[in-house]
């Protein structure tokens, strides 16, 4: 790892507390990683021999339920920590993460992990705000699957990513990785003829437009509102 520039991992929340010094340390012990759209970095139930920082790209978290369907629980975004079991006190993966688009990550053995958390200042810290947020994530899923209408769960679904990944164009915000019709139907519970119906509905109202693998959102106030309407 001597030629990746430490300035990588300057600034991001794992190690914004560190000297150059010892983010060089940690790098001479990552290994680097590059992962095509779709790609399986892990699955769940796998043993966690490693955890991971994403440097590039985005990440899919995918559950299975007791039916043998999949959930898609959340996205991992540029310069978050993944694959973190041992923050759980796990000795296995809980979900599998798929690469949403051509991504970059950085692995360490898991025997390392008290060392970070005990060593770097910071480390730690970022560590259990990431298992919080993202346990907090899943709650609020898994919450609009059993309670909200489907046509709630889908905007704010497509809200979330655009929140999250969103870069602006001249027509409206897009998502910013590739999402197709039965993605958004595997992270809300639905099916792929609803999800497909309400984007159709949504385009001819000129709220998004939708191609095979990538959304727009122009009218991101009115996805606001359905995503609030209540019923």
């Amino acid at each position: 790892m001597a030629k990746l520039d430490e300035t990588l991992l300057t600034g991001l929340p794992p190690f914004s507390k560190l000297e150059q010094s010892a983010i060089r340390g940690i790098l001479d012990k990552a290994k680097l990683h590059r992962h095509n759209e779709r790609a399986v970095i892990f699955n769940e139930g796998q043993a966690a021999d490693r955890f991971f920082l994403l440097l590039d790209g985005y990440l899919r978290v995918i559950r299975s339920t007791p039916g043998g369907d999949q959930i898609i629980l959340l996205h991992i975004s540029p310069g978050q920590l993944f694959g973190i079991a041992p923050a759980l006190h796990r000795d296995t993966y809980p979900a599998t993460a798929v690469a949403a688009a051509e991504s970059v990550a950085l692995s360490w053995p898991v025997r390392l992990w008290p060392e970070f958390m005990s060593r770097y200042d910071g480390f730690a810290t970022e560590s259990y705000r990431t298992l919080g947020q993202r346990l907090g994530q899943i709650q609020e899923t898994l919450t609009e699957m059993a309670t909200q209408a489907v046509e709630r769960r889908v905007a704010s679904a497509v809200l979330r990513m655009i929140s999250q990944s969103g870069r602006k164009t001249e027509s409206g915000i897009e998502i910013a990785f590739p999402v197709t019709r039965q993605n958004i139907s595997d992270m809300t519970g639905t099916t792929l003829h609803t999800v497909s119906r309400l984007l159709s509905a949504w385009e001819r109202a000129g709220i998004v437009a939708s191609t095979r693998k990538h959304i727009l959102v122009m009218k991101p106030h009115e996805l606001v509102m359905l995503s609030e309407i209540q019923g």
